[in-house]
């Protein structure tokens, strides 16, 4: 009897799928004709067939096991006296029926969302109806509307949270006040991005002796959320639901009312908060020498923004210092315990990678008007280092006292990552690895070592890619990029329910009770990849040595409760920023469809077996350029060396490599932008034949019959992300790897 495996069907915009394996092992390929009666997010059984021609396992679906609620959104259209509705989500791979009388109010070419009345069926596509209209296509935030619903993001709040919102006070009552340290006269501020509504953070520092020594006293105060939030309340189950707020360009899905985020527990200036507090000492070196939490209550003294920080640091006499004189002392003890804090950091080896992010700047109709990158200056980096302390002291907090509660974990690479950044760093020829139990500090003296190298970036990436994504959980292992031993999240309860946690924790470890978790809804679908991660993370480490820290003692019921939080709040962390990207992707590629035909510069940002991904200098924007448009050279892929190398020329692309583009297709449906490569006058291919003496190869005859061939396999893999991509080739390698391994030499 053939095996049968579960999983999720991920679908591909060409009709074929893949079962997404809960055991974690390799995806199994499903044909277009396996695909009619399932649809993509289907959870079902399936039996290895085959092997399909590029030697992955191919699978026939035998039964399935769930059909998951998931309304389907797209284009409304009516052809040949049929209505349709055609998914925004081409992974779904099939149209959806609508009945005459099941159009409601749309019209024609209208965004639609769709809740399925029949599933689809091998000789029969599916049915549905209309359930909401969402609009044009080209109205102002349509883009946020579609990935809210794509996504599953929770955006209204129930009935209950709402009349329980509207009874909140509009200001802090006296009662409030009660048993709390009074800290307005201690001129906290708050420091945040220009466009910031919500203010979660306020600091203040003064120098203070520590020990024997000279130090600071610092004071990081955060809103004190769960003071109003009430466990098992109705703001707190629909908190709970959303556990985070999800950020778009001109819009935020909030995890709370805006009367909580952006009122009551918002640190305004002027006005007074309640707040919990981390009051540390800080000595020369950057340690935390000792450190108390209390609730509190504050009067921010100011709103400073990054800009206007760094600015004052920079120039304490000029004209933003003359601004808020009163105030430029304690910026200048902020810049102080900062700097001894960076130091610290250093000694420990955290890894410290500057990376670019960017920001869309939109007009009032949502139109693109530029891409920016947006710059790290050292008022950022200052918050940042407090925020870290004030976290790190939470999680040490949470240790002593011997009680339940959520751990920001990192892990350090999986040994096939290992084994992928070992053969990489040899293949450079670098002289440097990492052993096989690493440390931070290697990464980063790794990182440090190479930062002047023409291909710095292209190390660098592949050092961040070999490290694991950070999750919440009540089992503490430390974490690995930080290099702390152990870390939470203290510093942002309005948008962050894992944060909201901490507090109610910490404060009944003040109060010498224990936190017992709500009745929270039994999780889905959606945690349970990171669920099989955990399982395989802690039987792959067995035997590893136990941390130095003291042991939180959890029955099984509070650690299966914990956990399920924790892997909630993680699942959903990760849904917020695909809603993100995804809104991002949307609004860049619209933006690129006004410069089709324009060149650009740019540097690769991937290379993978079917073409390199090209970040524009200018733009920011992201693209592909096909293998087939490199040239008439037939290249081949280094997994290894994660570069493109030309059979005959020896040209290589790799990231970090410079290239000129020309912008040459735009699909927004699919979110893909693709690029043709611009060879100028003096070309890279000449010069690069003329270095090696060789003549330029004829395009056609064998290179053209393998490039045609190269397309039509590599069209079903461009719809991967790089980092997908990535991926795909270091479980490839690995396992040409343990191939060769057990192949008996030739005789």
């Amino acid at each position: 009897m053939l095996e049968e495996i579960v999983g999720s069907v991920q679908g591909h915009r060409d009709g074929h799928g893949f079962l997404i394996r809960d055991d974690g092992e390799s995806d199994i390929y499903l044909s277009s004709n396996e695909m009619r009666a399932v649809l993509h997010r289907d959870r079902v059984k399936v039996c290895i067939v085959r092997q399909d021609r590029k030697g992955r396992p191919e699978g026939r679906v035998v039964e399935i096991v769930e059909r998951p609620e998931q309304p389907i959104i797209g284009r409304l259209l009516h052809e040949g006296g049929l209505w349709l509705v055609a998914p925004e989500d081409k992974r779904y791979g099939q149209d959806v029926m609508i009945p005459k009388g099941a159009t409601g109010t749309a019209k024609p070419g209208q965004v639609v969302v769709v809740q399925l009345t029949e599933p689809p069926a091998l000789f029969g596509q599916p049915v549905g109806r209309v359930k909401e209209v969402l609009g044009e296509i080209d109205d102002p935030g349509m883009e946020i509307e579609i990935a809210v619903r794509k996504y599953s993001v929770p955006h209204e709040f129930s009935a209950l949270c709402v009349d329980q919102a509207k009874g909140l006070p509009d200001k802090v009552l006296a009662k409030d006040r009660k048993d709390r340290v009074d800290l307005r006269d201690v001129p906290l501020v708050t420091i945040d991005g220009e466009d910031a509504r919500d203010f979660d953070d306020a600091v203040y520092c003064e120098p203070a002796k520590v020990g024997r020594g000279k130090g600071w006293r610092l004071l990081v105060a955060i809103a004190d959320v769960s003071h109003y939030v009430q466990t098992g309340s109705a703001i707190d189950i629909d908190a709970y639901d959303r556990a985070t707020s999800v950020y778009f360009p001109r819009r935020v899905i909030p995890m709370l009312p805006e009367k909580l985020s952006n009122g009551l527990c918002s640190l305004n200036p002027d006005v007074d908060r309640l707040c919990m507090v981390c009051d540390m000492l800080v000595n020369a070196k950057g340690d935390v020498h000792a450190y108390q939490f209390y609730p509190a209550v504050m009067h921010s003294h100011a709103r400073f923004t990054y800009t206007e920080v760094a600015a004052i640091l920079g120039n304490t006499r000029g004209p933003e210092a003359a601004k808020r004189k009163e105030r430029v002392t304690d910026l200048m003890n902020l810049q102080d315990v900062y700097k001894a804090l960076l130091a610290s950091r250093a000694v420990r080896g955290a890894v410290d990678f500057e990376t670019t992010e960017t920001q869309i700047v939109c007009d009032e109709s949502g139109r693109i008007e530029k891409i920016v990158p947006r710059v790290r200056n050292e008022a950022h980096r200052l918050i940042e280092e407090a925020m870290l302390a004030a976290n790190v002291c939470s999680a040490d907090f949470i240790q002593q006292g011997k009680h339940p509660g959520l751990f920001r974990v990192h892990e350090g690479p999986t040994a096939e990552k290992k084994d992928i950044l070992r053969n990489y760093l040899k293949a450079l020829g670098l002289g440097m690895s990492i052993s096989d139990d690493p440390h931070t500090s290697e990464f980063q003296k790794i990182a440090q070592a190479t930062k002047d190298r023409p291909d710095a970036q292209q190390i660098h990436t592949m050092l961040l890619r070999s490290m694991q994504q950070a999750i919440y959980t009540p089992v503490n292992s430390g974490h690995f990029g930080l290099a702390y031993e152990a870390y939470t999240h203290f510093t942002s309860p309005i948008r962050r329910y894992p944060d909201l946690l901490v507090h109610r924790v910490i404060k009944a470890i003040l109060l010498g009770r224990k936190y017992m978790l709500p009745s929270l809804p039994v999780p889905g679908e959606a945690h349970a990849k990171l669920s099989k991660r955990l399982e395989k993370s802690r039987a792959a480490k067995g035997d590893a040595p136990e941390s130095s820290a003291p042991r939180v003692s959890m029955s099984a019921a509070d650690q299966r409760a914990w956990e399920a939080a924790g892997l909630h709040c993680s699942a959903n962390e990760r849904r917020a920023d695909e809603a993100s990207r995804d809104v991002e992707a949307w609004l860049k590629c619209k933006y690129m469809r006004e410069h089709l035909g324009e060149e650009y510069s740019g540097v690769v940002s991937a290379a993978t077996s079917f073409g390199i991904f090209v970040t524009l200098d200018t733009l920011y924007v992201e693209g592909l350029v096909h293998i087939t448009e490199l040239g008439g050279e037939y290249y081949r892929f280094d997994e290894l060396r994660q570069e493109l190398r030309g059979e005959r020329t020896g040209i290589r692309y790799a990231i970090g490599s410079r290239v000129q583009v020309q912008v040459s297709r735009v699909d927004l449906d699919g979110r893909k932008i693709d690029f043709r490569l611009v060879h100028p006058g003096d070309d890279l291919v000449p010069r690069a034949m003329r270095d090696k003496g060789v003549s330029a190869p004829a395009e056609g005859g064998r290179d053209k019959k393998r490039g045609a061939q190269d397309r039509r396999l590599a069209d079903a893999e461009r719809n991967r992300s790089p980092i997908q991509a990535l991926k795909a080739s270091v479980k490839k390698a690995a396992a040409k790897k343990k191939g060769s391994r057990n192949t008996k030499p030739r005789r």
